[in-house]
């Protein structure tokens, strides 16, 4: 037994099951609000701490490197000390950097940055390989619901930047503040190792190694997430300056990208419970990326009085696709290992490219003089997204075998009710 696999030493009871779920929505919820907090107050950053238009761009960035680099690392981690211990220091890791980064000198504020990255980077990986083992039948719909925890957490982590720091008095306090939640559910995870035994958390285990690197449905699940996140980031980076650039004033376009932001986070439930029902998830793909691409052709082709229309299709169209990312990460793995070696491997190569998206537009932008090429190239990119969100999404699973002592799952957590 180890970190990544096994059943556990007794079935769980009803408390249990609850402080599983409370415990994973509060992760969840931590791991897009400490991000989407920095940009609502980039601009009292900036001109408080005097930084360059370069270093603001470092500053946003940043964590998706971070993402991008420490994600292959957490499934070995997760198998030396098992999952629950890993997210207890995932969590810390970020609050301890999220308490340090408001601290002057300023370079804690780029160290702390990049530290809470590692600490959401090793949560992302290892939740889809924790609901594959200890939710057994019903993963797939908590992948939904931590789908849906995190566009909360983003929604609010943005929402209450501002209104925070009128409260706190300063932009250092509004980013402080939210290493609370963060050590909130770092106490809350250490109830899960209690109880257990050591093997059970992984400890003196040597972990098998999986290689995914060459499966090709691994690696279209992470072309899928690659080319998505160049999407989603070149949306999150440019919507409010294209339309701004068609006449709306800077309010209105940033509730467009308010809309794009939350319209898909209720979405996320239904499309996990559907990838869990279909035997063959690429309908999911397909509708994903259709709605993708009709809302990048709203914005390059329609009057901007329409941009709540382009802010709703995108909205859902990556509502829709991320989840079933993530739905995939569980559905294509025989066991929790893989599953987590999956998530590695779709979100290293996910967030590292997806960095790439706003400066690959911004160039384009640059060269061009204008937006209708940019726009061009988002609905070009949808074309090989569709294909490999195809390749991913068609039934089957990644290559080895689930190991007898790997593929036992967990007996399903009673209700919480």
């Amino acid at each position: 037994m180890d970190g990544l696999s096994g059943t556990s030493d007794a079935v769980p009871t009803r408390r249990q099951t609850l402080l599983l779920l409370v415990g994973l929505v509060l992760v969840s919820l931590n791991l897009r609000s400490a991000l989407t907090t920095v940009g609502p107050l980039i601009g009292d950053i900036r001109s408080d701490l005097g930084l360059s238009g370069a270093a603001v761009g470092l500053l946003t960035t940043a964590p998706l490197l971070a993402f991008g680099l420490v994600a292959p690392l957490a499934p070995a981690v997760a198998a030396r000390v098992g999952v629950e211990r890993a997210l207890v220091g995932a969590m810390l890791l970020l609050g301890v950097a999220l308490a340090l980064r408001p601290l002057p000198p300023v370079a804690l504020l780029f160290l702390g940055t990049i530290a809470a990255g590692c600490g959401i980077a090793i949560a992302n990986v290892l939740l889809p390989a924790l609901v594959k083992r200890r939710f057994g039948a019903r993963a797939t719909f908590m992948t939904g619901v931590y789908s849906f925890a995190l566009g909360t957490g983003a929604a609010i982590g943005a929402g209450f930047a501002v209104p925070s720091a009128d409260w706190l008095g300063s932009w250092r306090g509004a980013l402080a503040i939210w290493a609370l939640p963060a050590f909130a559910a770092a106490a809350l995870w250490a109830t899960q190792l209690r109880g257990t035994s050591a093997t059970a958390r992984g400890v003196g285990v040597r972990p098998a190694r999986v290689h995914l690197w060459r499966d090709r449905i691994a690696q279209r699940v992470s072309a899928f997430m690659a080319i998505q996140s160049v999407l989603f980031y070149a949306m999150v980076a440019w919507l409010p300056e294209i339309y701004r650039h068609q006449g709306l004033s800077k309010g209105h376009a940033g509730v467009l990208l308010s809309i794009a932001l939350t319209v898909g986070i209720p979405l996320g439930l239904a499309v996990a419970v559907l990838a869990g029902r279909l035997h063959d998830q690429r309908p999911l793909a397909v509708l994903a990326v259709a709605l993708q691409a009709a809302g990048w052709l709203v914005v390059l082709a329609l009057p901007a009085s329409l941009g709540w229309l382009c802010a709703t299709l995108l909205g859902l169209g990556f509502g829709t696709g991320f989840t079933l990312v993530l739905a995939l990460m569980v559905l294509r793995a025989h066991d929790a290992r893989h599953a987590a070696e999956l998530s590695g491997m779709a979100q290293t190569f996910g967030y590292a490219i997806g960095a790439l998206g706003p400066v690959l537009i911004g160039v384009v932008h640059d060269l061009s003089g204008g937006w209708t090429l940019p726009l061009i190239v988002l609905v070009g990119l949808t074309v090989p997204e569709l294909i490999v969100a195809l390749g991913g999404s068609r039934p089957g699973f990644v290559s080895g075998p689930a190991e007898p002592a790997l593929a036992a799952a967990e007996p399903a957590p009673a209700p919480a009710g």
